[in-house]
């Protein structure tokens, strides 16, 4: 019976296997989730999924195949509408507490909201939108969506709007992990973990349990023993694209420089407009008159850095191609001579650009970059394409 969840996976993009399908007929057979719609969830959540980028599709394929009864004919749902009354009362047993069932006494106990339902169905015969007794939308009845009563059943709703319904059957909670949506904060710096080199630095603060316990049981006596933090030893150059074509990417990027504020240790950042030229900058504010020298920073990092570009690589293949192109000053050297310098000083490069992959190959200055440092240096920001570039940096 739970063949048709199997196929919905798939075509969600969960890349569930035969293998994994057994095991959750297992768990199922044995009894871990018979009477608990929660634990049914989790038992094919943890038996089907592998992977934290899918958990949101396996929600929305979850949800398809288990809700949505307001999309299926009132015939059929009187066919499906023989819940067993064991089932019920286990389930309620299980989920409501002493005073939520004091509140269902309203309609007359569960058994009597549930034997309602049933009768409704049974007496409908169509839709129905409005009201206070049928199965339907917008009114007042226990049962439906979209409306309201103090005590009910919601079904076919993707939302509690009042949070008083017994049962919630479709609610996600990880919509925001999917590979291919843009970058929050939190997948960030999901992705940026792939690209740790651990070293010990620093004053010895941090307690050495094992240490501890060894030099104790030597001596007889406490004997604490620390030893220096943990960091992530990676060093990091983030150069920061600003203005123009990037700013409808201005909070994504605010993510993105957050989450590796706060992953490296050794992080330093600057700005440019576009492309990189003879000048960058620390602030915004003082890009005309606190100019720092490329050549400087060329000269101050040295090649242990990992150099990372943030932006659209959208502009006038002049910028790029020739001297004077830039479009906000005289630039008297092409940026492609100095996008070369970077790749040359920095062997773990990358580019990730904000910009929705479907788009690249209709803007010519992403092709001449690509060229220049690699069509695989250049990522989108997206989980997949920040995680593609960890791996290619570590």
């Amino acid at each position: 019976m739970f063949l048709p969840f199997f196929e919905t996976l798939r075509r969600a993009g969960v890349p569930v296997t035969l293998r994994e399908f057994l095991a959750f007929l297992e768990g199922m057979q044995a009894g871990l989730a018979t009477y608990d719609v929660d634990a049914f969830y989790y038992l094919g959540r943890a038996a089907l999924v592998k992977d934290e980028r899918h958990l949101d599709r396996y929600d929305q394929a979850f949800s398809h195949t288990f809700s949505g009864l307001e999309n299926i004919p009132v015939e059929a749902v009187m066919e499906a509408a023989d819940i067993p009354a064991d089932w019920l009362e286990k389930m309620a047993e299980k989920h409501l507490s002493e005073a939520e069932k004091k509140e269902i006494e309203a309609l007359g106990g569960f058994e009597k909201l549930m034997e309602t339902l049933k009768k409704r169905l049974e007496e409908q015969k169509g839709r129905h939108q409005g009201g206070n007794k049928w199965v339907g939308t917008a009114g007042t009845s226990p049962f439906g969506a979209y409306g309201y009563n103090p005590e009910g059943v919601r079904i076919g709703q993707n939302e509690s709007r009042h949070q008083r319904a017994v049962k919630v059957w479709d609610k996600r909670e990880f919509r925001n992990l999917d590979d291919t949506v843009e970058l929050e904060t939190r997948n960030i710096k999901v992705a940026l973990k792939r690209l740790r080199r651990w070293a010990r630095d620093g004053a010895a603060e941090e307690l050495d349990l094992n240490g501890t316990i060894r030099a104790t049981a030597e001596h007889g006596y406490l004997d604490v023993k620390t030893r220096p933090e943990r960091r992530n030893a990676v060093k990091v150059l983030l150069f920061l694209d600003v203005g123009g074509s990037m700013d409808p990417h201005v909070k994504t990027v605010e993510e993105l420089f957050s989450a590796a504020t706060a992953e490296f240790k050794h992080l330093k950042h600057y700005y440019f407009h576009n492309c990189i030229y003879e000048g960058l900058w620390e602030d915004n504010r003082r890009r005309w008159t606190q100019q720092i020298p490329t050549h400087e920073v060329l000269r101050t990092y040295g090649p242990d850095y990992t150099c990372i570009i943030v932006g659209d690589a959208s502009m006038s293949p002049y910028e790029i191609a020739y001297p004077g192109g830039a479009n906000e000053h005289y630039n008297p050297e092409a940026g492609h001579v100095w996008l070369t310098r970077l790749k040359d000083q920095w062997p773990k490069h990358l580019w990730i650009n904000p910009l929705p992959e479907r788009y690249w190959p209709y803007t010519q200055s992403i092709q001449m970059i690509q060229e220049i440092f690699g069509k695989d240096r250049m990522v989108p920001m997206t989980i997949a394409g920040l995680t593609e570039g960890m791996k290619q940096l570590s």
